[in-house]
């Protein structure tokens, strides 16, 4: 019987859909520093151009919780970040991993239809986020904008996602070095660290004004005033505003994540092709890398953005207050009742302590619900034990002193991989519980991102040739 293929439906459409070709000659290193360079002026030239006919940029931001993840910058031309990109991909391989589209990733034509199916639900995420930003009023409302503003910045966000895309594809295909969602992820995080560390902008705090960097900060209490105990009490506690205390934390929280990487189990390998010679497969205890981290968050920032809309419609709403009860403050809602409360970081150790009960929760759903999204996303990501066991076995390779075939390979594996998945993301919810407590800068979640990121970058550009057999099924 034969089957109907989803992926092949977008064969008509395929010619219309924007593409970057692969190099016709290998790239040197220098060409793709060069490359990768543009590509990343680029993304901060359009991270600071505002967008044309926004009546209202100012006041709350309903996506403040998302900016980490999404690469975002409000009110101009990435607005929508890298979301459309990693919704589209999300979105397909879950298809993909329940077995609700099929594809053959051993046949090169399906691999081009499936990065031209994620390209194209990208295409209509960008289109439908934007319609959706525009007439929610996020930058006024449709009757102050006008019909034609609207418009104009319904082309411009969905334009700068099209090149999003385009400019990751062309770090992806080769071009540059890495991809492109990885490269603006670690700038953005790395940026707010730097800006939080150094920055020369001044504010006004309750103690005066001060500088808004911590290094900055730091420097001016020392010269200025003329109690140095003060001064240097002043720089590791001042509130609200980024601390020396903050950047000790960032740097350790990088080291424990650096530490970690290091675990790991290696098991030897070796192939018919190659009597004698062993390889190792390993299998990392932060297996599944940034997924559990990045899925979690943006788990809960979906459910304060949705729960913000609902309870400025309907606050009197008994289901609504469950889900979440919203107070404004300083330019920005802040979460004080419901779900979105207790899952909600607390500010700092003292009002961790303050409230036992909240923080048990929300220690419990970040370390469960970080170990959940790892061990679930190996079943449907094509990373679990019996799709790496079927991948040694279709490339003639198989595991030391254990009978040749793939139910043998795949019980050995399935003894260390589910382990790995689920320790490996509980690690990462209590280095992100760890980061939020002590105010480390950039937040838990993007000094994750940003170690796995620049940790990942650095191992894929080892000299290996054989990385490809001694790791076969890594990040």
């Amino acid at each position: 019987m034969n089957e109907i293929r989803f992926i092949y439906l977008l064969k008509p459409i395929l010619p219309f859909i924007p593409k970057i070709s692969s190099p016709n000659r290998k790239i040197k290193k220098q060409e793709k520093l060069i490359w990768t360079a543009m590509v990343l002026f680029i993304f901060l030239i359009c991270s600071q151009i505002p967008l044309y006919g926004i009546y209202q940029s100012e006041g709350s931001d309903p996506l403040h919780w998302m900016r980490v993840i999404l690469v975002s910058n409000k009110g101009t031309l990435m607005e929508l970040g890298i979301s459309p990109i990693i919704t589209s991909s999300f979105v397909l391989q879950v298809f993909v991993g329940l077995h609700l589209i099929s594809v053959d990733t051993d046949v090169q034509e399906d691999r081009h239809l499936l990065e031209a199916c994620q390209k194209f639900f990208g295409l209509l995420i960008t289109l439908g986020t934007s319609i959706s930003y525009v007439y929610s009023g996020m930058y006024g409302s449709v009757e102050l904008i006008g019909f034609k503003n609207c418009i104009l910045l319904i082309i411009q966000l969905s334009f700068a996602g099209l090149m999003v895309m385009l400019l990751d594809e062309l770090l992806s295909k080769g071009y540059g070095i890495g991809s492109g969602i990885s490269l603006f992820m670690a700038t953005n995080i790395s940026e707010n660290i730097l800006w939080k560390s150094l920055s020369p902008i001044t504010l006004i705090t309750e103690k005066g004004v001060e500088y808004e960097g911590a290094i900055t900060a730091a420097v001016h209490f020392l010269t200025t005033k003329s109690n140095k105990v003060e001064a240097i009490k002043r720089a590791f506690f001042r509130k609200r505003v980024a601390n020396l205390s903050n950047l000790i934390s960032t740097f350790i929280v990088f080291l424990l994540v650096l530490y970690l990487q290091e675990f790991r189990m290696e098991i030897k390998i070796n192939n018919r092709k190659s009597p004698g010679l062993y390889y190792t497969q390993k299998i990392k205890l932060f297996y599944c890398s940034n997924t559990p981290i990045i899925l979690q968050s943006a788990l809960i920032s979906n459910l304060y953005f949705i729960s913000q809309v609902l309870y400025r419609r309907y606050q009197n709403s008994f289901l609504v207050k469950i889900l979440g009860v919203w107070d404004y403050r300083n330019g920005d809602y802040i979460p004080v009742g419901g779900l979105s409360y207790y899952i909600s970081p607390p500010k700092d150790i003292f009002d961790f302590i303050k409230d036992p009960f909240k923080s048990s929760l929300y220690s419990l759903f970040i370390i469960l619900s970080s170990g959940f999204f790892a061990k679930t996303w190996i079943e449907i990501s094509g990373k679990s034990a019996r799709d790496l066991a079927r991948e040694l076995r279709n490339h003639n390779f198989f595991l030391e002193g254990i009978r040749e075939n793939e139910e043998s390979i795949y019980s050995k594996l399935n003894r260390y991989i589910p382990i790995a998945a689920l320790l490996g993301g509980s690690c990462i919810g209590a280095l992100q519980i760890f980061a939020d407590l002590t105010g480390a800068i950039g937040s838990g979640t993007g000094i994750l991102l940003l170690v796995n990121i620049v940790f990942d970058f650095f191992r894929h550009n080892d000299k290996l040739d054989e990385r490809r057999v001694s790791s076969l099924h890594e990040d």
